[in-house]
């Protein structure tokens, strides 16, 4: 018969095994990108020439076309994070650059991908000639128009759960994101900054974020 301090090795060496099984029957974890490093690249594309000058500044000409694109490729994910042909990959696109009014417009980073804001009460002032505007005047007025394509109102949340997901254009599912932005006669002569965050996989798991700020200048 066997005695009471063998059970008990027995009984702890059995426990210890499955222990040991159960930590080993987790998934891998599985690194977002086919290739084993996410690498993504943009660059500013309009119908007439635009180039990157010596100073890291993209010069974009203006000549009567109300847009310009900024385009992107990006890495391939590994199949795991690709659902039924489907890259669980996802681009968003944002801008400094404002107009408001006829003869208006003004840069200042309110809520940018890159996590740039004005303080939560909106009073930071903006010079323009002698005079000083507060964006709380200018909000309860005529919204400003942000050149990515959307608009703060006095009625949007800026501290809200979903608050992040008004501002800025989402691009999702494709190695090939892309973007028009707005422009006009009057932005000839200004520099402004085009930001771009991309998430590969964008779903629970492994998740790589890349970030890239393109300056512009306006000719």
């Amino acid at each position: 018969m066997l005695k009471f301090n063998q059970l008990r090795i027995i009984f702890l060496s059995t426990f210890l095994l499955f222990l040991s099984g159960c930590s080993k029957s987790g998934d891998p974890i599985i690194y977002p990108c086919k290739d084993g490093k996410c690498d993504s690249v943009f660059y500013v594309d309009v119908p007439y020439s635009s180039y990157l000058d010596t100073n890291g500044y993209w010069r974009v000409p203006y000549q009567g076309l109300n847009y310009f694109t900024v385009k992107g490729q990006v890495d391939e994910l590994h199949e795991k994070y690709v659902v039924n042909g489907v890259p669980l990959v996802e681009t968003i696109f944002d801008s400094n650059y404002w107009v408001w009014i006829n003869n208006l417009s003004f840069t200042i980073p309110v809520y940018s991908v890159l996590s740039w804001f004005t303080d939560g009460e909106f009073n930071n002032p903006i010079p323009v000639g002698e005079y000083t505007i507060y964006l709380t005047d200018i909000f309860d007025n005529e919204p400003p128009l942000n050149i990515t394509g959307y608009q703060i109102t006095e009625n949007t949340c800026m501290d809200c759960p979903y608050t992040p997901t008004l501002f800025g254009s989402y691009s999702k599912y494709t190695y090939k994101p892309q973007h028009s932005f707005y422009m006009d006669e009057r932005m000839v002569g200004d520099s402004l900054k085009v930001f771009v965050k991309v998430i590969f996989n964008s779903d629970i798991g492994e998740r790589i974020e890349m970030e890239h700020v393109l300056d512009l200048i306006i000719d």
